[in-house]
């Protein structure tokens, strides 16, 4: 069983940077491990499209480069469905979206973690692509190994963090400004100085509490801020994002050259 490096990383207290990719072609999972950069590649699922095929194809591409590991960030709406075939296909650590309250928390716990006595989860043993090349023993201990993240990204969420940072089981949460502005009456205000103070109000009590707090960013640039905060966890730069901007830096030089 290929070792999941963001777990292990997490359970040394060591920074990890992950990156974000939405394009469903695992050749782009080849591209950007070769280059050797990042911890870890999250699948952004929520804002993509894909299959059982592709997770199983995302997968094969994954264990190409064993100091790499994988996240794939799911939905709310069948959540436990598309999180155990995911990770039963490859994909080794899952960031949550839409919980609100500790409840919600603990039952995305369950649906990742196996279902033995200890660990009180209820991910069922099946015949899927990573089971076919691991023992049952090796399984459970990858099931248990499992980054399990968390968007705080709902007006609930909030109002309920400290109990959600409480439940056993939580290893990483992210604000997400987009969500809660809307949430809260504030639709497209991300940054008004309200859900900004939640940011930082999110991450001083998840440092308090012991979880990793994990932050977005554009560049590295963006970063020092929340270092000095104590965040040593980030997801940094989007695959359209880069393509999107490599466009708008190129085509106008050309353009003037031309003229």
């Amino acid at each position: 069983m290929k070792p999941n490096k963001l777990r292990e990383l997490l359970n040394a207290k060591k920074p990890t940077i992950g990156t974000h990719v939405s394009i469903p072609w695992p050749r782009l999972i080849e591209v950007m491990g070769r280059t050797g950069t990042f911890d870890y590649i999250e699948y952004v699922g929520e804002y993509s499209t894909y299959t059982l095929e592709q997770f199983e194809n995302f997968g094969r591409a994954f264990d190409l480069f064993p100091n790499m590991s994988s996240m794939i960030k799911v939905e709310e709406q069948t959540r436990g469905f598309i999180a155990q075939r995911a990770l039963d296909a490859g994909f080794q650590n899952v960031l949550f979206a839409d919980c609100r309250d500790a409840k919600d928390v603990r039952e995305c716990i369950r649906f990742v973690r196996p279902e033995t006595p200890e660990a009180g989860g209820i991910h069922g043993v099946g015949v899927r692509r990573i089971q076919l090349w691991s023992n049952a023993k090796e399984w459970v201990e990858a099931m248990n190994n499992v980054v399990i993240a968390f968007m705080i990204e709902k007006r609930g969420a909030m109002e309920n963090l400290e109990e959600i940072l409480s439940v056993k089981g939580v290893d990483m949460v992210q604000f997400g400004p987009g969500d809660y502005s809307t949430s809260i009456g504030k639709v497209g205000q991300g940054q008004a100085p309200e859900v900004q103070n939640a940011h930082y109000e999110m991450i001083k009590m998840a440092l308090k509490k012991g979880v990793a707090a994990r932050v977005e960013i554009g560049s590295f640039e963006d970063a020092k801020p929340y270092i000095d905060m104590g965040v040593r966890h980030f997801c940094m730069g989007w695959d359209i994002s880069v393509i999107s901007q490599w466009c708008k830096q190129q085509e106008p030089g050309l353009r003037k050259l031309l003229s």
